[in-house]
C-alpha cells in the first residue's frame, strides 16, 4: 500500500491521450527504428504524435531524424523539436553526440522524468516512447510516473532475441503494464529475382512465443535496406511509398494497436 501512495504522488500530469512504449529485451532489434515509423504511421491516420527517445545512454533519434538542432526554452520548458510535424524530444538534442553519459541510476532517473515533464508537448493523441533495451531504470521509472496504454515488445527470430523478450515480458507483468503484442522485426528477406518471401532466421518463432505468453504478433516486418535509406527528414518511407510493403505492414500494425487501446 505504501509504494501504491507514493506512486500516485509521483504521477506526472497526463498530456497525451495515450502513451504507448517500445521496448525490447536487448538492442539491435530494430526498436528506434520501429517506433518513428510507428510514429510516422499515426500521423498518417490524423493523429497528433510525440516521440520520445528515452534511451539515455544510447540516444538513436538525432540520427534517425539526420537533425542536432537544440532545443528551445519557453517558460521553463523545453519546446519538442518538430520534424514533419512529428514532435521529438531526445537527450541526444541536449549533449553532443560523442559525450558518454556516465550515469548512475538516480541522475538517468531525473533525466527521464525531465523529458517527461518539462517538454512543452501539447496536447497529444499519442506519445511513444522508445525505452532503452533491457529491463532497468527507465522502464520502472516511466511505468510509476505516467499512466501507460501498454507497451510493444520488438524482438528479431533468433533464439537468444527471444529469450531476453520473455524477461522484458515479465517485467511488465509485474508492474502491471499491458503489453499490446508482439512485432518480430527482420522476420524475413524478400528476394529481388523471385519476389518470395525467405526466412533466414527460422519461422513464426515469435509466434510459438506468443502463444506460450497468450500475447499476439501484431506484424511481422522484413529486411528492408530501404528502411534505412530512406531515414533522412525529406524522404520517410512510411510518407513515399504508400504501396510498400513496409508502409502496409506498418498500417495493419497500426489500425491492430488502436483497436486494443481503443483510441
Amino acid at each position: 500500500m505504501e509504494n501504491d501512495n507514493i506512486n500516485k504522488f509521483l504521477k506526472i500530469p497526463k498530456f497525451a491521450k495515450h502513451v504507448i512504449l517500445v521496448a525490447s529485451g536487448k538492442g539491435g532489434v530494430g526498436k528506434s527504428t520501429f517506433a518513428l515509423n510507428l510514429a510516422l504511421t499515426f500521423q498518417h491516420f490524423k493523429f497528433k504524435v510525440g516521440l520520445l527517445d528515452a534511451d539515455i545512454y544510447g540516444p538513436s533519434l538525432p540520427k534517425l531524424l539526420n537533425t542536432n538542432k537544440e532545443p528551445k526554452i519557453e517558460n521553463k520548458n523545453f519546446l519538442p523539436i518538430e520534424v514533419n510535424g512529428l514532435k521529438t524530444m531526445s537527450i541526444g538534442y541536449l549533449v553532443p553526440e560523442e559525450t558518454a553519459n556516465i550515469w548512475r541510476g538516480p541522475m538517468v532517473i531525473k533525466a527521464v522524468t525531465q523529458l517527461l515533464k518539462d517538454v512543452a508537448w501539447g496536447e497529444l493523441d499519442i506519445l511513444i516512447i522508445d525505452t532503452p533495451p533491457g529491463t532497468g531504470d527507465v522502464q520502472l521509472t516511466i511505468s510509476q510516473k505516467i499512466d501507460v496504454s501498454g507497451a510493444l515488445i520488438i524482438t528479431t527470430p533468433q533464439e537468444l532475441s527471444l529469450l531476453d523478450v520473455k524477461r522484458g515480458i515479465n517485467m511488465f507483468r509485474k508492474v502491471n503494464l499491458p503489453i499490446l503484442g508482439l512485432i518480430e522485426n527482420m522476420s524475413y528477406y524478400i528476394c529481388d529475382e523471385c519476389e518470395k518471401k525467405h526466412y533466414i532466421f527460422g519461422k513464426k518463432s515469435s509466434l510459438k512465443l506468443a502463444n506460450n505468453l497468450d500475447l499476439e504478433v501484431l506484424g511481422e516486418l522484413p529486411i528492408s535496406e530501404n528502411l534505412i535509406k530512406k531515414y533522412d527528414t525529406q524522404h520517410p518511407i512510411i510518407k513515399q511509398k504508400k504501396d510498400d510493403v513496409i508502409f502496409k505492414s506498418f498500417f495493419d500494425i497500426s489500425q491492430k494497436i488502436q483497436k486494443k487501446i481503443k483510441i
